[in-house]
């Protein structure tokens, strides 16, 4: 992906994030590098990882100072070592010294949002169910966590509340019944599949007679899980059916293994933290 293909909202947060970090001036480098100095510098992985937000690094120094070259060593959704090299920052030292932060924010949180996601997908292999993320982003980075989350090997889910109907507890309790919001979705709109989250089997069997096309179990156990995909499977019509709901590493083979076909989490984003990254000058002139 080149910084052309970047949505505008993504260029808009990047200019924001910088003009926060640098302000009126980077005073240090102004006091101690000279306005001529020119410098290279590798990014290095502190730590074994799963590598994603080049992207944006591209776009950090590209905003900062066009004539910063960034060599790309590693292809995000890569796997990291510790000490690879991941790439070469080369251009005036004054302009490299000032992205250095922000771009290494980006690389550690996307990164840790890919690795946590590649963990999710490994731990589901061999079985035909896709990990994806939810709406569970951090504000402003929403479509560069979902990218990492692509790059780990997951899939994504709805956008926003703009791109996917998804019919929730609050939307039914308000309608009155998951008939009547299913019901009013499909008189309005008959392009998008209509997603409905159930609790429990009487809910199950509602969303199944009123039409839905996916399906989430939400927070049901194994056992509840087995007996709702097959119900749903039983009806003879081709609904999806996805789990949610305190998904961890630990347990989601066993949610994969009741049949169901997606399997969201909130976790591989909102508790990915970040991974351990740096930035080294190697020559300056």
């Amino acid at each position: 992906m080149s910084t052309m293909q970047l949505p505008e909202q993504v260029k808009r947060f990047i200019r924001e994030s910088l003009a926060e970090d640098i302000g009126s001036s980077d005073i240090t480098s102004e006091l101690t590098v000279s306005p001529t100095a020119s410098c290279t510098a590798e990014i290095v992985a502190k730590e074994d990882f799963v590598l994603a937000g080049m992207p944006f690094v591209l776009m950090v120094f590209s905003l900062l100072d066009q004539n910063i070259v960034v060599d790309s060593l590693v292809a995000d959704g890569s796997t990291l070592k510790k000490g690879g090299i991941i790439a070469v920052v080369s251009g005036n030292a004054r302009s490299v010294l000032a992205g250095e932060r922000l771009a290494l924010n980006l690389l550690q949180r996307l990164s840790a949002v890919a690795t946590i996601t590649a963990r999710f997908v490994k731990a589901l292999d061999g079985l035909p169910v896709r990990i994806t993320d939810t709406r569970k982003t951090t504000p402003g980075m929403r479509y560069m966590e979902k990218y990492a989350v692509r790059a780990g090997g997951g899939f994504n889910h709805r956008t926003g509340l703009y791109d996917g109907i998804l019919i929730k507890d609050n939307h039914i309790k308000v309608s009155g019944s998951i008939s009547n919001a299913v019901a009013a979705c499909k008189k309005a709109s008959h392009l998008m599949k209509i997603e409905v989250e159930v609790t429990n089997q009487d809910e199950v069997k509602e969303a199944v007679n009123a039409g839905a096309d996916v399906i989430m179990l939400d927070n049901m156990s194994p056992e509840d899980m087995r007996k709702a995909v097959s119900l749903i499977k039983g009806s003879g019509r081709n609904i999806l059916v996805e789990a949610s709901g305190n998904v961890t590493i630990a347990n989601v083979r066993g949610i994969a293994a009741t049949g169901v076909d997606l399997v969201s989490s909130g976790a591989i984003t909102h508790s990915a933290g970040s991974v351990d990254i740096s930035m080294n000058i190697k020559i300056k002139a």
